[in-house]
């Protein structure tokens, strides 16, 4: 396996502007993987290069389970227990960098105890995606990936910031957003928040307890992207997107893509062409999701569409 990824897997309830759905298929994993997918797919002869791992409740619809599977997914690792999907209902308004959340529905996710199968655990790249820090803790431990990434929700910094601290504390990559950096740190300025929490200082136990996660990338909406890599910091606009339907996903589809395309590259963290590569890929990624409703956009994107916004972004920020 190239990369897995371990995280919510649900149901949105979604307000915008311009659109609004219900029972939208979502989830942190759900999102991670389609994007992934798009830029690891099938070939015939090959087994699926990307993995999900997550629970769902007796709700989730068999077309769905399909859908992931049609776009190069394998769905082994797919818990189905009794009760109800993970829901999550937010709105958005103005700008749309932020979501205002209505409710989260953890269900089946709040007890969800993952299984990862022996053959997964010497995964190249582990993406833990949002799900109980707890549960984190327990997959980092068990996995032995060349790569390993967490990202996670507003929920789990007001309720678990200590255990959050420790998954923090055992990764290589947190990828953020930047209104969970600052809450993380108590600091409004995403610079000053970011070397807080790479130093450990502004996570539980502050810098004694340990350093915080070796590299940090921040997610910023319209403002773009900024990454703190042990190669050098890389800061990069988002793509001028004129048509901003439903931001829902977008951090997920983000990651996603963005681990996808370090996929087997030696010493990528090191590399800051690598992973500058990486970023481009996982901004225009992100571009096409935002453009539709939860992840319709990219389960339709077509590659000559897509490279044709990759050539356009690249030579917009001065790449060749």
């Amino acid at each position: 396996m190239d990369l897995l990824v371990v995280g919510s897997m649900g149901y949105d309830h979604i307000q915008t502007p311009t659109t609004h759905g219900y029972d939208v298929l979502g989830g942190s994993a759900v999102h991670a993987s389609i994007s992934a997918a798009f830029h690891l797919p099938l070939k015939p002869g090959i087994l699926p290069r990307v993995g999900i791992i997550g629970p769902i409740g007796n709700d989730f619809r068999g077309e769905d389970l399909e859908l992931l599977n049609e776009k190069g997914i394998n769905t082994e690792g797919v818990a189905k227990l009794s009760g109800k999907t993970f829901r999550w209902a937010g709105k958005y308004e103005g700008t749309m960098n932020d979501a205002q959340t209505i409710s989260t529905e953890i269900n089946v996710l709040g007890d969800f105890d993952p299984v990862i199968p022996n053959f997964w655990k010497d995964v190249d790249i582990l993406f833990c995606a949002n799900m109980n820090p707890l549960t984190q803790v327990k997959i980092l431990e068990e996995c032995n990936p060349n790569i390993s990434v967490l990202d996670t929700f507003m929920l789990w910094i007001n309720t678990e910031l200590e255990v959050l601290s420790e998954a923090l504390r055992k990764v290589d990559v947190a990828i953020l957003n930047e209104e969970e950096v600052c809450a993380i740190s108590g600091e409004d300025i995403v610079t000053i928040a970011a070397e807080k929490i790479i130093s450990g200082e502004a996570l539980y136990g502050g810098s004694s307890a340990g350093k915080g996660p070796r590299s940090l990338i921040i997610k910023r909406g319209s403002g773009g992207v900024l990454a703190y890599l042990p190669c050098g910091t890389i800061s990069l606009p988002s793509y001028p997107t004129k048509k901003v339907i439903d931001p829902t996903g977008c951090g997920d589809s983000f990651a996603g893509a963005l681990l996808a395309n370090i996929v087997g590259c030696t010493g990528a963290m090191g590399d800051i062409e690598i992973m500058r590569n990486a970023l481009v890929h996982a901004t225009v990624t992100s571009s096409f999701v935002i453009g539709g409703l939860g992840s319709t956009n990219l389960t339709d994107l077509q590659k000559g569409k897509y490279h044709a916004r990759v050539d356009k972004y690249r030579r917009i920020v001065g790449l060749t």
